[in-house]
């Protein structure tokens, strides 16, 4: 099954319907789902998400978005390792005129690590590293 990593930005938009990328989130990840794509996010970005959701909607929304990201047979969730945060600190000295947060770090590490080729994400620190986003 192909991969496709979901950043924090493509949850938000997602689970938030006053969000301005709400539809093209909910395009996109319809087409996902279809297209049997597996789902890889990182522990990292579902804390991130959970913040942001819980601050903008609530508690009950922010719950809600554990425990579907938790029990969907179509999302994994990586756990982040000292392998992956390593590299994730290489990549943040590479990119010092960059504004990549911790999190994106260790996302582009898992990414590169998995040879991922697609990520369903709005930063566009991911075209910045060379990722193709969807949606594009």
């Amino acid at each position: 099954m192909h991969e496709v990593f979901v950043d924090t930005g493509a949850w938000l938009a997602l689970t938030d319907r006053q969000d301005n990328l709400h539809a093209a989130a909910k395009s996109a990840f319809a087409s996902l789902l279809q297209e049997s794509h597996r789902l890889v996010t990182t522990n990292l970005v579902i804390a991130e998400t959970y913040t942001l959701i819980r601050r903008r909607i609530g508690h009950a929304t922010a719950m809600q978005f554990l425990t579907s990201t938790r029990t969907s047979p179509r999302v994994e969730i990586v756990f982040s390792v000292p392998k992956l945060e390593s590299e994730a600190a290489h990549i943040l000295s590479q990119y010092a005129d960059q504004q990549f947060s911790y999190v994106d770090a260790v996302s582009f590490a898992l990414i590169c690590e998995r040879a991922m080729e697609q990520a369903f994400a709005f930063d566009h620190h991911f075209l910045i590293c060379g990722f193709v986003t969807l949606p594009s």
